[in-house]
């Protein structure tokens, strides 16, 4: 490790320099952590509780929540820390831990979103195949895979980060350790890092962007061509909530890592952040359960089982 850093810890600047700010952004993001982290629990113990949600499309859907849990828990309790301490700082090991599981989460989350296009591909072009091409086997290894490639990203950007030094100014214009940011500190040549996060970028982001365009290209071709309008409405209506989910966070996470670093507005993009980073968390359970009538069917049957079991 090159890494002979003389900093050992960051201050974090956060959304606002203000003190009179501090309260009120402190009462919102508690309000969006607890309602995420509450909203993505509910939605993955309806899935799991409802034998007719035992379908490709729930079980993606159960690893995504998992993924805006822990994606939204990296960054949100530590801010919500110092704002109520009225303390910015964290420790350098502290700091390496967000990136690196940020980054982990960030990754799989893309991948996900993308799998999940490509499983509504197939659903509504191959039906007779659905069973098929996205069986068991094929989704436990997908999802595995998906993980397993985050984590190994993950950990070569961390690793990368870990070479370097830092022995000028430690202080952070974000509400957390993201990998962009953190780079701009260093004193050594980030050049490296910034071509991995490029080529990351691209492989993650434009690639999951390709799969996800080239799938619903396909789905709006084969629901174009179904004659009834009843038919046309279901086959949209299950499409619906990914989309508008895909939409916002490819486009906030291309445009945040894909500049390059001479054009990176640090206070700019802490607002771009913020978009991918907790409102999408606390968004998606809300988006797929109120714009699904399975979900809220399973979700009306599990909370009537528990006013049984408390009455009992």
């Amino acid at each position: 490790m090159k890494n002979q850093s003389s900093v050992t810890e960051f201050i974090l600047v956060g959304l606002s320099r203000r003190p009179e700010h501090q309260m009120f952004l402190f009462m919102v993001f508690t309000f969006i952590y607890v309602a995420a982290l509450a909203g993505n629990i509910l939605l993955i113990l309806t899935v799991t509780a409802s034998s007719c949600l035992y379908t490709p499309m729930y079980f993606l859907l159960i690893n995504l929540s998992l993924i805006n849990i822990l994606s939204i828990s990296v960054s949100i309790p530590k801010m919500l820390h110092n704002l109520l301490e009225h303390k910015k700082t964290i420790a350098f090991l502290g700091c390496i831990a967000q990136i690196c599981l940020f980054t982990w989460t960030l990754a799989s989350e893309i991948l996900v979103l993308a799998a999940m296009a490509f499983d509504r591909y197939a659903a509504i072009c191959h039906p007779l195949h659905y069973t098929l091409i996205m069986r068991k086997g094929v989704c436990v290894g997908l999802i595995a895979g998906i993980w397993t490639v985050g984590l190994v990203n993950s950990a070569v950007h961390t690793g990368l980060v870990l070479q370097l030094s830092f022995c000028g100014s430690n202080v952070i214009n974000h509400f957390f350790c993201e990998l962009p940011p953190v780079l701009k500190l260093s004193c050594s040549d980030t050049s490296l890092n910034e071509i991995m996060t490029f080529l990351a970028d691209t492989f993650f982001g434009m690639g999951g962007c390709a799969i996800t365009v080239m799938s619903y290209y396909f789905i709006l071709r084969t629901i174009l061509k179904i004659h009834s309008t009843e038919g046309k409405k279901k086959a949209f209506s299950t499409c619906s909530s990914h989309l508008i989910v895909v939409s916002l966070y490819f486009s906030t996470v291309i445009y945040t890592y894909l500049q390059p670093s001479s054009a990176y507005s640090l206070d700019r993009e802490k607002v771009t952040t913020v978009l991918y980073s907790v409102i999408t968390p606390f968004l998606n359970p809300i988006i797929y359960s109120l714009r699904n009538k399975e979900v809220k069917e399973a979700l009306r049957k599990l909370i009537s089982r528990l006013g049984i079991f408390q009455r009992q």
